[in-house]
């Protein structure tokens, strides 16, 4: 396996400098760097869409989450993200709107122009940067413990993430937007390919579907049924993960930008609908993966069940390049997102653009640094972990959607509920307030919150008119 892995890394590495050079030679303005051009077509827009949204834990947290937890993962994602397609097409087409009235340059700002007030950005971008640190931190982390495994520790877990991340912020601050799409094509081809290799051997080694899921139901017969053998899966948390998850498209910049700078509305379509196919062919064969584990490595810590099932129970090959698409994967995602959130900064910064690029470039150095602490401290829970940034972001959503679809200049009120709701969130997780109230989810009843409190604004015509610049 070394002899492969060695030979795959020096082939991607070839690639990623190939493709940011190429990249770096397009750019002629801020606009080439940041936004690719705003010329994205239809397949390149798919690939990058994709490639962000299934990432490393992916092939890392979902079977875990499936060994754990059992079918019912399928509903938490798979049935979630098919419904979010819906949400971008309806979404995609009011954004794009909203965004040729106004010269987009990230979600931070528009809000600003949408709400009259600087506030309205801040409160967004501190709210992504709460919640997609952590999300950038899991891919650093499960890649990282990952490597730490099957190296038999010839790194430690924080050397393993500080290399990743050099490598990102490199490539990233090289070749601009479109090298990372560039590199997401090859990432999200590379992840198909393997995650269905290794659950076919999974089925292969299970002597068939059928008998796969005999033996599970004779391991743990929970596993085949909601809640799940530990009761995760009721009926609020399936309720709240699928809002979650069907809002990542109005609440991450990495996402939001992606559909601002497709070429035109039908390249756009054509995208989303691809994206939908995608997520049910990549998901599908965790399902595989997470029930082989189930069965062979119950007792197994997530580490040794993941280094033992993605590497040591497959050829030297096959080891090989899962390990370099794992890693393709964590760098794809992360810097796609660090990407975003340095095109936020950049979105609230006035000024002259060069000075303005150079601050964005060192606001990339800096939430990569935030993600490498919190992936030292955070859990190796990978799939719950993204729920939960999900959640998070997720709570800006009516704020966001006032702002594109009002055609007028709308009150504070929905900013300040939202920032409050953001605030309430994080206290229920550190314990610091309760995590339901009579029986009801905190997320969920902050969820209906929102929706009520934006109803209510609509209906009385955005509340109070702001003139606050």
């Amino acid at each position: 396996m070394i002899k492969w892995v060695i030979i795959f890394a020096i082939i991607y590495l070839g690639i990623l400098v190939t493709l940011a050079l190429i990249s770096r030679s397009k750019v002629k303005s801020v606009d080439d760097f940041m936004m690719g051009g705003f010329n994205i077509g239809y397949f390149l827009g798919f690939m990058t869409f994709a490639a962000t949204l299934f990432s490393t834990f992916t092939l890392l947290g979902m079977p875990d989450f499936f060994r754990n937890h059992g079918v019912g993962a399928w509903m938490f994602l798979a049935v979630s993200d098919g419904v979010m397609i819906f949400m971008v097409l309806w979404f995609g087409y009011h954004l794009r709107k909203k965004a040729k009235e106004k010269k987009f340059r990230g979600m931070s700002g528009l809000l600003t122009d949408c709400y009259g007030s600087k506030w309205a950005g801040y409160v967004y971008f501190i709210g992504i940067f709460l919640f997609l640190v952590p999300y950038v931190s899991i891919q650093i982390r499960g890649i990282s413990i990952f490597l730490d495994a099957s190296f038999n520790h010839a790194l430690p877990p924080w050397g393993w993430a500080t290399l990743i991340l050099f490598v990102m912020i490199l490539y990233s601050e090289t070749g601009g937007l479109k090298a990372i799409m560039y590199s997401d094509v090859f990432q999200g081809i590379l992840l198909m390919t393997v995650v269905w290799i290794i659950a076919y051997t999974c089925v292969q080694n299970m002597n068939g579907v059928k008998q796969m899921f005999e033996e599970v139901r004779l391991v743990n017969e929970g596993l085949l049924s909601v809640p799940g053998p530990k009761g995760l899966f009721s009926i609020q948390f399936l309720l709240v993960s699928m809002i979650a998850i069907v809002l990542i498209p109005v609440t991450q910049p990495q996402i939001s930008s992606r559909i601002v700078i497709m070429r035109n509305q039908s390249s756009m379509n054509r995208m989303a609908v691809a994206v939908g196919c995608f997520a049910m062919l990549v998901i599908l064969p965790t399902v595989a993966i997470g029930m082989y584990g189930a069965v062979k490595y119950a007792d197994h810590s997530t580490p040794d069940f993941l280094s033992q099932v993605l590497l040591f129970d497959q050829p030297g090959i096959i080891a090989a390049a899962t390990m370099i698409g794992l890693i393709a994967a964590a760098i794809s995602t992360s810097d796609s997102q660090i990407f975003a959130m340095s095109g936020e900064l950049r979105s609230l910064l006035k000024g002259e653009e060069k000075k303005v690029l150079k601050t964005t470039k060192i606001g990339m150095v800096v939430f990569a640094v935030a993600a490498l602490i919190f992936s030292l401290i955070s859990s190796n829970q990978l799939a719950l972990l993204a729920r939960l940034s999900f959640t998070g972001t997720g709570l800006m959503a009516p704020m966001v959607l006032l702002a594109i679809l009002s055609k007028k200049k709308i009150g504070m009120t929905m900013v300040w509920v939202s920032a409050t709701a953001i605030l309430v969130f994080i206290g229920s997780l550190l314990g610091a307030l309760p995590s339901d109230i009579m029986g009801l989810r905190m997320d969920l009843l902050l969820f209906i919150s929102l929706g009520m409190i934006s109803f209510l604004m609509v209906v009385f015509d955005g509340g109070e008119k702001s003139d606050t610049v």
